[in-house]
């Protein structure tokens, strides 16, 4: 059954890789074919300015790694369909198409803001081994967010499972007054260790 399950979780994460690939090459196509365009360089300003806000979010800690998961998911789903317009008009946007992602955009705007200011916030400053390691993951993604190495569909994957390790963490520290057992301590290593690799191999390539 663990070997089924290996083999569907990794049959999606192929999946979602080629759909993420699939995107950026005809984002880079549309590019070349109208993104001197005005509507389309004024929602691609916005984009930028929303990944540079969600960047400093997680750096600062004001953004955990779940909320960071979920407005990147957003993110990603109105990239995805600038795309599809553009697509759809030799690769420029309507009046129309670029006023729908300019509403969508403040939503998600107001989103960030919202879960900037609220009471969940991720530690900047851990007294453990393993939290300061999670410390460091996320100021390594907020780099990638920043800079564009990591678009929004790697930044939720990532972060996704930045969840659930911490996640996994608090489950097992309350099982065990609040520490961590060496088993404990080695296997969310281990994770750690992948999750890292993965971060340095997604900011390396072309998305």
């Amino acid at each position: 059954m663990k070997t089924r399950r290996l083999e569907i979780a990794t049959l999606i994460v192929a999946t979602t890789a080629m759909a993420g690939s699939s995107f950026a090459q005809d984002a880079d196509t549309l590019d070349t074919m109208g993104g001197r365009h005005p509507r389309v360089r004024q929602v691609n300003r916005r984009f930028e300015r929303q990944q540079d806000r969600i960047a400093e979010g997680v750096k600062s800690g004001q953004l955990t790694a779940a909320e960071t998961a979920h407005l990147e998911r957003r993110e990603a789903r109105l990239k995805q369909q600038e795309i599809a317009d553009r697509q759809a008009n030799g690769g420029h946007l309507t009046k129309e198409e670029a006023a729908k992602l300019n509403a969508k955009e403040n939503q998600l705007n107001r989103s960030i803001f919202a879960q900037k200011h609220d009471a969940q916030t991720a530690p900047t400053a851990p007294e453990s081994h393993v939290g300061a390691r999670l410390e460091n993951q996320q100021d390594r993604i907020a780099s990638g967010i920043k800079s564009g190495n990591l678009s929004p569909g790697e930044t939720t994957r990532i972060e996704t499972r930045e969840a659930e390790l911490r996640k996994q963490i608090a489950t097992d520290r309350n099982a065990n007054g609040g520490k961590l057992t060496p088993a404990e301590r080695q296997q969310i290593n281990d994770e750690l260790n992948e999750l890292s690799a993965r971060i340095e191999k997604q900011k390396q390539d072309q998305h």
